[in-house]
């Protein structure tokens, strides 16, 4: 099963470009989830509900889904906190096309590029034009 996995990243890798891919910032990001991670095991229960997204925000967001009748009140904390944990991510991964452009300054282009090579943010790669690279 391993290999097939395998075998499938390889695959999205020839597909998308190996680009930039760096195992070295590979492994660096993966250090970053894993601090993240023990952060998370740490907290109290009334630290894990101060973030830097607003609660009632994140609520009213979840809120627009026309299926979404009620949230608990743990969830729009949760959500607040995996949110915090992608802008960290994409803007960690920006930051790299930052300073190899010798840059001091995080660009529209960065991100743009961060998008395009790096498989986790596929998703992504229709909202952001790869026209606005440059």
């Amino acid at each position: 099963m391993a290999e097939f996995e395998e075998k499938k990243l390889e695959e999205k890798k020839e597909f998308w470009g190996s680009g930039l891919v760096n195992e070295d910032i590979e492994a660096c990001l993966e250090q970053l989830v894993q601090n993240q991670k023990e952060e998370i095991k740490k907290l109290t229960s009334n630290e894990f509900k101060n973030h830097q997204l607003p609660l009632a925000r994140v609520k009213k967001i979840m809120k627009t889904d026309e299926d979404v009748k009620m949230i608990s009140s743990e969830t729009p904390a949760l959500f607040a906190k995996a949110c915090e944990l992608f802008i960290l991510e994409i803007t960690r991964r920006s930051w790299i096309y930052t300073e190899e452009n010798k840059r001091r300054t995080l660009q529209k282009s960065d991100i743009s590029d961060s998008i395009h090579n790096t498989l986790i943010f596929d998703f992504l790669v229709d909202v952001v034009n790869p026209n606005e690279n440059h």
